[in-house]
């Protein structure tokens, strides 16, 4: 997996915001609803931090955290945040968290990137804490069946499930989330 250099974390940050809100807005309804107070939550591929924003806008009592590999796009989200979430610079494959370190663990248009979906997944399921939930929010039509498999493998098989995503003002279903529960 490639890093974004300087100027393509500035391209993908206007972009995100002009056309990703509603996607995001929809993702953070969804924690919101699900988080319980004071969740430690872990973004994978945070990209410019606007989720987090989001996050950090709706619920100050949770503990945001933002992992990302590229560099560049850290500085935007630490630039954005201005300390309402912890970052890191990190790959989803060996994430730099302890085991059992968040409850929540939510991903969002960063899956189609992963160079090795099954290795992603159990790092993600390794930083679950027991009980925790992981979501997984991309374009419907990548990597579905593989990540489902791997969501299989490395969690109680009954939580996994697959939901088409339809933010509002979308006329169609762009994206689907994919959940699961540790056990």
């Amino acid at each position: 997996m490639t890093t974004f250099g300087e100027k393509q974390s500035q391209g993908y940050d206007q972009r995100a915001t002009r056309l990703l809100g509603g996607l995001y807005r929809h993702i953070a309804t969804d924690i919101d609803a699900a988080a319980l107070p004071g969740a430690w939550v872990l973004d994978v591929g945070a990209g410019p931090g606007k989720l987090l924003a989001q996050l950090a806008s709706r619920r100050p009592d949770l503990r945001l955290h933002g992992v990302d590999l590229s560099p560049h796009m850290i500085d935007l989200a630490e630039a954005a945040l201005s300390g309402a979430a912890e970052l890191s610079v990190g790959d989803v494959g060996a994430l730099p968290y302890p085991d059992d370190s968040f409850d929540l663990v939510v991903s969002s248009l960063s899956m189609h990137e992963w160079p090795q979906v099954d290795r992603a997944i159990a790092e993600l399921a390794r930083v679950l804490r027991p009980g925790g939930a992981v979501a997984i929010y991309d374009f419907r039509f990548v990597r579905a069946a593989a990540a489902l498999g791997a969501l299989r493998r490395s969690f109680e098989a009954t939580t996994v499930r697959r939901e088409p995503v339809r933010p509002r003002r979308h006329p169609i279903g762009l994206y689907a989330r994919l959940t699961a529960r540790a056990a």
